[in-house]
């Protein structure tokens, strides 16, 4: 059965899919559209890994009484599978979850979201990783109390480098 696409749908980025450079440039979206949102009963976790050490992505997991600040681009259905394939969504890393995000202005706008499963408690965020949400926040005016938190999370030690003091 071939699966039909959808003319133009909302997508919810929250993690480095909020900065600009990442959606527009990486991953190379043309969104039609381009709006701040809140995703309400959801958290943000560093909890997806990369390599051995504690460094993770971005993932969001049901939380009653929390919420998740984002950008919500408006994008066609071809740029959607697109995006699918970029996050590897073909592989298992990632799947779509279907949600409900308030804008600024209060209009609540059915969208899709990625989230996974495979999320593993104790990871955290690079320095790097952690700058392109704190960048994306900057650049579309999410609330200081976003940026706040956001700052707030502690980073990962980078396995790939050695200890400084450490004699070679």
């Amino acid at each position: 059965m071939e699966r039909s696409i959808e003319p133009t749908l909302w997508y919810f980025g929250y993690g480095s899919n909020t900065e600009r450079g990442t959606f527009l440039g990486r991953r190379r979206m043309r969104p039609l559209e381009v709006r701040i949102g809140r995703l309400d009963g959801f958290e943000l976790r560093f909890d997806l890994g990369i390599g051995r050490g504690e460094r993770g992505v971005a993932n969001v997991a049901a939380r009653e009484g929390d919420h998740v600040w984002g950008v919500l681009w408006r994008i066609t259905g071809e740029q959607a599978l697109h995006l699918d394939r970029t996050e590897g969504v073909h592989r298992g890393f990632y799947r779509r979850l279907g949600v409900e995000v308030s804008t600024a202005e209060g209009e609540r706008l059915p969208a899709f979201t990625y989230h996974s499963f495979r999320g593993r408690a104790g990871r955290k965020p690079s320095r790097r990783y952690l700058g392109l949400l704190l960048a994306g926040a900057h650049q579309h005016g999410l609330p200081e109390e976003w940026v706040t938190r956001l700052r707030a999370f502690e980073l990962a030690r980078d396995e790939r480098r050695p200890r400084q003091g450490r004699l070679l």
